[in-house]
């Protein structure tokens, strides 16, 4: 095992370039089997000063997460204040990516919902097409959920854009069918 990430040495390591840029976070993830501290020294980097090391550190830590979500459980409350409160649009929408692997009380879960329905008019249809996707992934726990759900979907395929199109008409086939299996 190497020698600890630090915060200051992660802050370095993602910053520089510019917002078209992923930077260093290939070689980061690489890493990450040989440093078990790394989750946790990425989500303070999600309020970094920094709007290229915030972004860099939300796309490692959406990346890291995706077939391990059970290393967000300790910073579930910090995630839903910081995706609450992100105006940054690539913050946003890695942390809609995130949020629908966490692990939620109802209450957080609605509040989670509120949230995202709030990405859904975010001026980037990045955002908004995460966020959508994000709600769908809700809505498999959820039932209540559901109906709303659907609807968003299908007026995001009559008014959304190309990309949010083909992704609601791929989410909203997703659900049909899970509805018919269930």
């Amino acid at each position: 095992m190497g020698r600890r990430l630090s915060i200051s040495s992660l802050r370095r390591e993602l910053g520089g370039g510019d917002r078209r840029s992923i930077g260093r976070v290939p070689t980061l993830l690489e890493r990450a089997p040989e440093h078990p501290e790394l989750v946790a020294r990425l989500v303070p980097l999600l309020e970094d000063g920094d709007p290229l090391v915030r972004m860099r550190a939300a796309d490692a830590l959406e990346k890291l997460t995706t077939a391990q979500p059970f290393l967000l459980r300790p910073f579930t409350t910090r995630l839903l204040r910081l995706a609450a409160g992100a105006k940054q649009q690539e913050l946003r929408w890695h942390l809609a990516q995130i949020v629908p692997r966490l692990s939620l009380t109802v209450r957080q879960r609605n509040g989670c919902i509120r949230t995202l329905r709030t990405y859904l008019e975010d001026q980037s249809s990045i955002v908004r097409t995460c966020a959508l996707h994000a709600l769908a992934e809700l809505a498999q726990s959820s039932p209540s959920l559901r109906p709303q759900v659907d609807q968003l979907l299908r007026k995001a395929i009559r008014t959304g854009t190309p990309a949010m199109r083909a992704r609601a008409r791929r989410l909203l086939a997703w659900r049909i069918k899970e509805r018919l299996s269930g």
